[in-house]
């Protein structure tokens, strides 16, 4: 069955991503069209980009980075959720995507992100970043505004036209993931 990881791109305290990934999480758990698993990037800690050679190299020497490795190279596809930090993502997020090439290649991704404008400048941001990984990002978008999906701006309560676009989303991911299965080099998914 396909695989996707659901990846909670802060680590921030006190983060909204823990709600709306619950969300996202809940909405997984009524499909039955993939295994879908919540990653948050708190349990895996990794240090400020710490290897000595690049990513593309795939000659990880670090325990974290082997650990991240497998974790990610165990998924089909993704759905990254992200605030909207200073019109990017978090900084941790970004240390995150940096660490591995091969494990996200020809995979999917979905972006539902959060903020003061809907998180609509990190997930734009992730799309870039996504195509220098060859990462398929996916047209389908979920984009929650603090101000209407958020009730004093911290308790998420996002509205009924949500969950569709989750839906959508995930329609989107898995169909991609699905289709870019036999792009996908054997070698890296049997290693995690």
């Amino acid at each position: 069955m396909t695989r996707i990881g659901i990846i909670l791109g802060t680590t921030r305290p006190h983060r909204n991503g823990e709600q709306v990934a619950a969300w996202v999480r809940g909405i997984a758990a009524q499909r039955d069209d993939a295994d879908y698993e919540l990653v948050d990037l708190r349990d895996h800690p990794l240090p400020h980009l710490d290897e000595a050679l690049p990513a593309s190299m795939g000659q990880y020497q670090n325990e974290h980075t082997l650990k991240w490795a497998r974790k990610i190279a165990s998924f089909d596809g993704y759905v990254i959720v992200t605030p909207e930090y200073n019109h990017s993502i978090p900084g941790v997020l970004k240390n995150a995507l940096d660490y591995l090439y091969s494990e996200w290649q020809d995979k999917a991704v979905g972006f539902v992100s959060y903020g003061a404008a809907g998180g609509v400048r990190a997930a734009e941001h992730l799309r870039q970043i996504a195509g220098q990984l060859k990462l398929a990002d996916v047209r389908q978008q979920v984009s929650l505004t603090l101000a209407t999906d958020f009730e004093n701006y911290s308790v998420f309560a996002p509205g009924d036209h949500q969950a569709p676009q989750l839906n959508r989303l995930f329609d989107e991911v898995v169909a991609w993931s699905t289709a870019l299965a036999g792009l996908r080099d054997p070698a890296v998914t049997t290693a995690a």
